[in-house]
């Protein structure tokens, strides 16, 4: 098996433990995979992939704290359905806020904190459904709206 093919089938793995919402540890899900036969496998290894593929912590059904993915969303790319989860963009001259559909908004913020500063997004902070971006210049908050506006609402297809 080739190195492309074993880091597909890790990928794989990953996703489908993720998938099963029983994992509340970085440590379980690397115990997982490695009884999966992935014996490179490191803590340091799963909270990149966590971090890259948007998984979050939840409660499962059961109410315990577990790692899962955003449902059908995957890796946030400029063809994704980013679009259709950002519902609103406001600001107060001060602060803008992001309305989003439910769960949504950690993984919009994510993305936003990806951003560089010169983008105008100093940091961001996420509930469920809504995002508060501090801008990284208010006298530019006009600017940053616009771009914003570009990433979310308009169609770019």
């Amino acid at each position: 098996m080739s190195a492309q093919q074993k880091q597909e089938a890790l990928i794989q793995a990953f996703k489908e433990l993720l998938k099963q919402e029983q994992f509340g540890s970085q440590g379980d899900i690397v115990n997982a995979l490695k009884a999966q036969g992935f014996d490179n496998i490191s803590q340091s290894k799963v909270s990149r992939m966590l971090s890259k593929y948007g998984a979050v912590r939840t409660r499962n059904a059961r109410q315990e704290m577990v790692y899962c993915l955003p449902a059908e969303l995957g890796v946030p790319t400029a063809k994704s359905p980013l679009k259709q989860l950002v519902l609103d963009i406001e600001h107060n001259d001060v602060m803008i806020i992001i309305r989003t559909s439910p769960g949504a908004a950690q993984l919009i913020a994510r993305l936003l904190d990806s951003l560089s500063k010169k983008d105008g997004v100093l940091g961001t902070i996420a509930g469920d459904d809504t995002i508060f971006i501090a801008p990284t210049d208010t006298k530019d908050i006009k600017k940053t709206i616009v771009k914003l506006e570009l990433l979310f609402l308009k169609n770019l297809s």
